[in-house]
């Protein structure tokens, strides 16, 4: 593949409107770019968290889902265009399967703690849940295809297991909230 980016600062979006890839310009506070950008946020978090020390399984997984969240960025780019597959979707419920078959039960809801890949793990988690919200309202708005919707709850909720995954992989554990109502001796 040849240099498909050769000017950066291209001052075409100084004006507030940004150029989609179907070569129309749209706000840049339009719930697509809203939803693009939630979507980068995304990948940029999960870079982060692949800085840390984890399993190779686990990075394989991470940076195929790097490359899936760009072709979902670049559906969400091009209105009508369908790069994000839904086989896309089926791994990650394959992946979540396979993970979560591997932790205890659930007792309790836990905390975004733990190990730091734990928590960046978490900090994946809800930017997922914020771009699963935009790409829903923009569908409200807008015909868009299902598996970028899905796509993103799955990733939530495969992050959330990840979380957990690697706080025992590093020697954490979860940590459990404790609410209100348990220390005053349980449910009313």
């Amino acid at each position: 593949m040849g240099n498909r980016l050769t000017q950066i600062a291209t001052r075409t979006g100084d004006a507030g409107t940004t150029g989609l890839g179907d070569n129309t310009r749209v706000s840049k506070n339009s719930l697509r770019v809203h939803a693009m950008g939630d979507v980068d946020e995304l990948n940029s978090h999960i870079g982060l968290l692949l800085c840390e020390d984890m399993a190779p399984d686990l990075r394989t997984l991470l940076v195929e889902i790097q490359h899936q969240l760009f072709n979902l960025g670049g559906e969400l780019s091009i209105p009508g265009f369908e790069l994000l597959k839904p086989e896309a979707v089926l791994a990650l419920d394959e992946a979540l399967a396979t993970y979560n078959a591997q932790l205890p039960r659930l007792q309790e809801f836990i905390l975004p703690a733990g190990t730091r890949a734990a928590a960046q793990a978490h900090v994946c988690r809800t930017v997922a849940r914020r771009a699963e919200r935009v790409v829903v309202a923009l569908g409200n708005e807008e015909a868009i295809k299902e598996a970028p919707r899905q796509y993103l709850n799955r990733l939530s909720d495969l992050m959330f297991v990840l979380a957990r995954v690697l706080n025992r992989m590093n020697g954490g554990d979860d940590v459990y909230w404790k609410s209100e109502r348990m220390a005053q001796g349980g449910a009313e």
